[in-house]
């Protein structure tokens, strides 16, 4: 997930105030770059991104309460649900924001920030649900709970530690909620079932890093574009020679290590092409056309993509501006996407999803709610604050004083004392 700073530019301050000055007189009507409709602090990304995240959860509701699928699969042919659009848009915003971020930073600010931004919560998120969520259930069946803190393969310190690096090789602790909840019939004993995306939002920002390693974003922002072809083309291949990909580069044998960086670097053309491409509301509503038609139709990957992150950044420009102030000064999207999952499971284990499924989603949705308040406040804006401390000061000062200690101490002068 992408910090919570808000895009910047480089433009002048008087330039900065004269475009400022144009928008806000302008109509939404009018064209206008990128660059322009996301100047300064005054975006929609907020309440674009918790959308997102709430969509998540109702996503996974179904399958979770026992409803079986959730109804959009099936009427996409089988290519995405609504959690699945959800996590396009968040990476296409990922990637805009993300490039934006790299255009601003050197390699070791950028990769501290990323670090910053997505393991501390999503470490507190793991021990909550080893050693907060799986004891009580623990103790709820009727298991001493002596013998729940184990060091086994199965147990609770595993979890944690096989999954802190955001590749996700345990999804539960023993057999909690594999009897005991509607998902646990079909998927076992799984606690969190939405963090897997993270592991590639992560890959994806190391392709960031690279490119900010090299000053592409900076001096060569074609082969963003060029970057951007090799996986449209990989994707393409996939599709139509399975496995073609895997026999090429065997990390690409993975289908969403192309299909989500994919979306992830459309939305970061768009983050370093802002000043060239148009803000227009006639292709808004063609992407629109497009993401719907292929979603119903077939083709999401190949045309729909693009569309879907051109339309997700002209909706944070284009928003009304009494939708900036949601989500501006403190970003609860992460905490709702990484608390979700796992308090739906728990409240399913509780056996809420019996209510029906708008009381128990609406009262699933108001506690992850007060998780990710919890998260933000207590972990995530914490470490943001630390976003400049350390390496975040860039490589030249560290690069500075490094030489610095090398450097031979002068000697001082002898004094002479007068007699």
């Amino acid at each position: 997930m992408e910090d919570n700073a808000r895009p910047m530019t480089s433009q002048s301050p008087d330039l900065a105030k004269a475009t400022t000055g144009q928008v806000a007189t302008s109509s939404w009507l009018s064209p206008r770059t990128i660059s322009e409709g996301l100047s300064g602090h005054s975006n929609s990304f907020g309440v674009i991104r918790l959308v997102l995240a709430s969509s998540v959860i109702f996503s996974h509701a179904f399958p979770l309460g026992g409803w079986g699928e959730d109804p959009l699969l099936l009427r996409s042919k089988g290519q995405e649900n609504i959690g699945g659009i959800a996590v396009l848009g968040f990476f296409a915003i990922s990637g805009y924001l993300i490039a934006k971020s790299g255009l601003g930073s050197d390699p070791l600010q950028f990769i501290w920030r990323r670090i910053l931004r997505i393991f501390p919560a999503f470490w507190a998120a793991l021990v909550v649900a080893a050693f907060v969520v799986g004891p009580i259930a623990w103790l709820m069946v009727g298991r001493p709970l002596g013998t729940y803190f184990s060091f086994s393969s199965a147990g609770p310190f595993n979890y944690v530690i096989s999954n802190a690096d955001l590749t996700i090789r345990a999804y539960g602790v023993y057999d909690i909620f594999a009897s005991t909840t509607p998902y646990g019939e079909i998927g076992g004993a799984v606690f969190n079932g939405s963090i897997w995306t993270l592991f590639y939002e992560w890959s994806s920002y190391l392709i960031i890093l690279v490119l900010v390693i090299f000053g592409v974003l900076k001096r060569a922002p074609f082969l963003v574009l060029v970057l951007t072809a090799f996986y449209f083309l990989a994707n393409v291949a996939r599709l139509v020679a399975p496995g073609s990909t895997g026999q090429l580069l065997p990390l690409l044998e993975d289908r969403y290590q192309i299909t989500l960086p994919l979306i992830f670097l459309y939305g970061a053309c768009l983050a370093v092409y802002s000043r060239r491409v148009t803000l227009d509301w006639r292709l808004a509503a063609f992407a629109a056309v497009i993401a719907f038609g292929t979603l119903w139709k077939g083709g999401l990957t190949v045309l729909g993509y693009p569309a879907i992150a051109y339309l997700v950044i002209w909706l944070a420009a284009s928003l009304p501006k009494s939708f900036h102030w949601i989500g501006s000064k403190n970003d609860y999207s992460y905490g709702i996407y990484v608390y979700g999952f796992l308090v739906a499971q728990f409240t399913a284990f509780l056996g809420w999803y019996h209510w029906g499924y708008v009381p128990w989603v609406l009262a699933t949705l108001v506690i992850t709610v007060g998780m990710a308040w919890l998260s933000w406040h207590g972990i995530e804006k914490r470490a943001l604050s630390l976003k400049d401390v350390g390496p975040g000061r860039g490589l030249r000062i560290w690069y500075d004083r490094v030489r610095a200690l090398g450097r031979p101490k002068p000697v001082p002068e002898p004094v002479s004392m007068a007699e």
